[in-house]
């Protein structure tokens, strides 16, 4: 194994962040997702459950992820049968997505285990709660702002 202590913050924050994935990706594999596409499913169903039937370009602002990646999310979601999708009466360029009824309980179910996953993984710090972990969402949250202003 490496010697971590001279990596750089960034090669940590990745390594992090791929292991990460890769835990949970396994996790949803038995619902018949991915990790990325467990991404546009939680919050599309949060706001489809707030009343909000969003665009693809809606749910791209909301996610942080480019919009050609939300298209072709969406289009693995359908074919899932989790999400479905109209064009907008009042902007054809733009496509209003909805949640199928499949699509609303696997949601549930995968933010249960997405969640499981985010506790097992920080147990290591003392779990929810503990002033280690309020800490590190302290300085993620910090270091995430700081790229936001950076690429500004």
């Amino acid at each position: 194994m490496q010697d971590r202590e001279s990596w750089t913050t960034g090669s940590l924050v990745w390594h992090l962040g791929l292991r990460w994935r890769a835990r949970i990706d396994r996790a949803l594999t038995p619902l018949g997702l991915t990790h990325a596409q467990y991404s546009v499913l939680a919050p599309l169903h949060t706001l489809v459950r707030a009343g909000d039937r969003p665009s693809q370009r809606e749910l791209a602002e909301q996610t942080g992820l480019q919009p050609i990646y939300i298209s072709k999310l969406v289009r693995a979601l359908e074919r899932g049968g989790f999400v479905s999708s109209e064009r907008d009466t009042r902007d054809a360029r733009a496509v209003r997505l909805d949640l199928t009824e499949q699509g609303h309980r696997i949601a549930l179910q995968a933010k249960d285990i997405v969640q499981q996953v985010d506790h097992e993984n920080t147990r290591v710090l003392g779990g929810e709660g503990s002033h280690e972990l309020v800490e590190l969402h302290r300085i993620l949250s910090a270091l995430l702002d700081a790229t936001d202003a950076a690429d500004g």
